[in-house]
Parts: structure tokens; C-alpha cells; sequence
């Protein structure tokens, strides 16, 4: 069985970034709206099965970017992956800040 969880730091403040919009599309096309938690993190997905196939999250990164920094390159941010049958947990955490991001299969 899979799971997915995500974590969204802002590196130039050194803060998890709470409340920021999050956007699951499945490999069938379902798409899943939700946000991070008060310490950036979500694993809240309604009740998708993880089935293995290409996924895409994308975090709605410019509003918080402009808030908290005043200006943002990205309007939103697209991470695609693959999850493969039976391979566990995956946790796909996002590394912003106004000029740059980073993202990359956690634990």
C-alpha cells in the first residue's frame, strides 16, 4: 500500500509555511484541492487510493511568497513523480523561497 505526505519550507524565512493551497492530480485525471497544516505539512487527500502511476502536486506558492517577501518569480510551483506498486510511503517536501525552490523524494 502507498501513502503521500508533504512539507513546505520556507527557506528564507527557515519556517514551515502553514495554510498554503496544494493541488493532487492522480493518474486518473482526479484532481484533490487541500492545504498545509499550521506546520506546513499535509497528508490529507480525501480517500485516494495511491495505486501506482504518474502524480503531479502543485503548490500555489505566489500569495505567500508576495506576503511574507514582497515579490515571487513562480505563480505556483509543479512537482510530477511516480509512485510504483507496493512502495510504501512517499513524502515529497518543497523547499521555497521568492527566487528558488527544491523538492526531492524524503522519508
Amino acid at each position: 500500500m502507498n501513502t503521500l505526505s508533504s512539507h513546505v519550507l520556507d527557506t528564507a524565512a527557515g519556517k514551515p509555511v502553514a495554510s498554503l493551497k496544494l493541488q493532487l492530480t492522480t493518474p486518473q485525471g482526479e484532481q484533490i484541492i487541500t492545504q498545509t497544516d499550521s506546520d506546513g505539512r499535509c497528508n490529507q487527500w480525501d480517500e485516494v487510493k495511491f495505486t501506482a502511476g504518474q502524480y503531479q502536486l502543485r503548490f500555489y506558492v505566489e500569495d505567500y511568497l508576495v506576503e511574507k517577501h514582497g515579490e515571487s518569480f513562480y505563480p505556483f510551483v509543479d512537482v510530477n513523480f511516480k509512485l510504483s506498486t507496493n512502495g510504501g510511503h512517499y513524502h515529497v517536501p518543497l523547499l521555497i523561497s521568492p527566487f528558488g525552490f527544491s523538492s526531492y523524494r524524503g522519508s
